[in-house]
């Protein structure tokens, strides 16, 4: 039964794709944690065409991560109509075409954020891929920045255009190329976009706290949001946002439930990839686990040169019990 964009979009919080982060194992956590939507780690047309088996790893997903989106990135159109067609026999529920990716490596290639200066490819490219999805009633999203650096902002007329080309729903990270990770995203962009468009508005870029979920709902009347960078190192704030959702209310969580989180995140890398490259991976998860927090840094060398699960397990648990504040005997701090 395909989803609906309501569905998608209607108060959402969406999983942003992160290279390297949100992979099978990630996603699941995520989900478990409150995303509603989860999207696959960028996947390149070309790759899917020429390594197919290679690039399809990416996209392999649960069913509990529905809904569940294949996150491609390209520059040619035609070689975009063959590569969806073998991403679609994965059976997404949705497709989407990233436009914003600022790395050297996809723009060089015209993909990515660089196709923010070819409009015309742009469109050739969202034109092509929803030819192949309304029949199959699949939805299509585009995401992208707010231009290619300062003096060219084109958001706007951008987004309009791929509604144009047949785009269900637009996400909007508001930083430009040029400004790669740094500097603030721009929301009133988004706040613009959203006025100007029919289709439905997904918000991205420096959400990091609730309060910043919030602020970008009221500030830009977009229909939902997305996390990247925010939710590396702590992906329970799906759980706080959805219990704020429900209840009004911002709860803190618990060490113990920040720890069993930790703990499955680990569990679930030795299913899917072995106990020995599920260490050396979780090495990446585990410097954000530990980042900002007091003796995170010494944990982190030490973890790096450890092999034993159970091990480096204590390491984590141990620092973050000792970030709790310290209690008198009767249980007051």
């Amino acid at each position: 039964m395909s989803i609906t964009i309501e569905e998608l979009t209607k108060n959402k919080v969406w999983l942003a794709p992160l290279a390297g982060i949100t992979d099978n194992p990630y996603r699941t956590i995520c989900k478990e944690c409150g995303a509603d939507v989860v999207v696959s780690e960028m996947i390149s047309v070309d790759g899917l065409l020429y390594n197919r088996d290679r690039s399809l790893e990416y996209a392999q997903f649960e069913d509990q991560q529905r809904p569940f989106g294949i996150q491609l990135f390209g520059s040619d159109p035609k070689v975009f109509k063959k590569a969806v067609k073998v991403a679609l026999t994965l059976k997404p529920d949705f497709i989407d075409i990233n436009m914003g990716c600022p790395v050297k490596k996809v723009i060089k290639r015209g993909a990515g954020s660089a196709l923010m200066t070819t409009p015309d490819i742009a469109f050739a490219i969202v034109s092509e891929t929803k030819n192949i999805l309304s029949p199959l009633n699949i939805p299509l999203s585009v995401k992208f920045r707010s231009g290619w650096d300062i003096n060219s902002i084109n958001s706007l007329e951008f987004g309009q255009q791929m509604q144009k080309a047949g785009a269900d729903m637009i996400c909007l990270h508001p930083r430009t190329r040029g400004q790669m990770f740094s500097g603030k995203s721009n929301w009133e962009l988004i706040a613009e976009l959203k006025k100007e468009i029919d289709i439905p508005v997904i918000g991205n870029g420096d959400i990091i706290t609730i309060d910043d979920m919030i602020t970008m709902y009221k500030q830009t009347g977009c229909d939902s949001v997305m996390i990247g960078r925010g939710i590396m190192g702590k992906p329970w704030l799906f759980t706080q946002i959805q219990d704020y959702f429900s209840s009004g209310k911002i709860r803190q969580i618990t060490t113990e439930e920040k720890l069993e989180i930790i703990r499955r995140h680990m569990e679930l890398m030795i299913f899917h990839k072995g106990e020995k490259q599920a260490v050396y991976e979780m090495r990446t998860h585990f410097s954000h686990y530990t980042k900002g927090l007091r003796g995170g840094a010494m944990v982190r060398n030490k973890i790096n040169k450890l092999h034993d699960v159970d091990k480096i397990l204590l390491l984590v648990e141990k620092l973050y019990k000792t970030q709790e504040e310290p209690k008198e005997k009767d249980g007051r701090p």
